[in-house]
């Protein structure tokens, strides 16, 4: 776990997150000078995930105040979906030792899925707003779209559904509602919104782009449980998850008030783009 290094400056210790990382590495640089047998691997990965879930929020934070600069977001962005992927590649490259398979859990999975798919979304609405870089790497843009839109899917895809059975007591109906729909969170909102809209991006800029092998798991139920990968169809994939989107807003979540506007414009979209 040596290859993120980052040095704190003076500087930057005011900012709330590169101090919480800092005390997260240095934790774990303590942890790790322990006897093997007394370090838990999943608290070892635990605390290099989160300072690695710190440090990279701190840079993207930076990246959006700037609105991604032209000359230079490209290859930050790509570094920061390195760092956010290493803690899975750490279990991954552990898969052989069956007691490590489930070191994150779902929930730094789910983060670190969303953390990824969202930095896209951000770097993807601010490439939108550029025509002259669009007419000259629209092919570009697909592939920042297919690897966010994977992430925010795969996020939504950690964890079943609730399936509501006589064995199951609610006291709250629309919150069995949200969680046999495999809300689990705003955030699950947030990402089939996010997911959804840069399905309309890819639609409207990327039509003419030539189909690519990209496969990815287009189900949106919220169940990794039935994983089917295939490739994914911009509208197809957009139409089904604002849908879902639409139905649970103005269903069990109509009281919060959340708005659909923007969803129900992109399916007008791209209903009128089928027909």
């Amino acid at each position: 776990m040596n290859s993120l290094s980052v040095r704190v400056t003076p500087e930057a210790r005011s900012d709330h997150f590169l101090i919480r990382a800092s005390a997260a590495l240095e934790k774990l640089k303590l942890l790790c000078g322990e006897e093997k047998e007394c370090s838990n691997p999943s608290n070892l990965l635990e605390l290099y995930t989160q300072a690695i879930l710190d440090m990279t929020y701190f840079e993207e934070n930076k990246l959006v105040d700037e609105d991604f600069p032209e000359d230079s977001s490209s290859q930050k962005v790509k570094e920061l979906i390195s760092f956010l992927s290493e803690p899975e590649i750490l279990v991954k490259e552990n898969n052989m030792h069956p007691k490590h398979c489930n070191l994150l859990g779902d929930e730094l999975l789910e983060c670190l899925s969303w953390r990824r798919g969202a930095l896209l979304y951000m770097y993807c609405h601010s490439l939108t707003k550029r025509r002259e870089w669009l007419l000259r790497k629209s092919s570009l843009l697909k592939k920042y779209l297919l690897d966010g839109i994977s992430y925010l899917l795969q996020m939504l895809n950690y964890r079943c559904p609730i399936q509501l059975n006589e064995g199951v007591s609610f006291q709250d109906l629309d919150t069995a509602k949200l969680l046999s729909a495999g809300i689990f969170s705003d955030i699950h909102l947030l990402a089939m919104m996010y997911s959804g809209e840069m399905c309309y991006w890819g639609s409207k800029y990327c039509a003419d782009q030539q189909p690519e092998n990209h496969e990815v798991d287009t189900s949106v139920s919220g169940a990794g449980c039935t994983t089917h990968k295939e490739p994914l169809d911009f509208r197809e994939v957009g139409e089904k998850i604002l849908k879902k989107y639409v139905s649970v807003c103005e269903g069990p979540l109509k009281e919060q008030e959340w708005n659909t506007t923007n969803a129900k414009q992109i399916l007008n979209f791209f209903h009128h783009r089928c027909n």
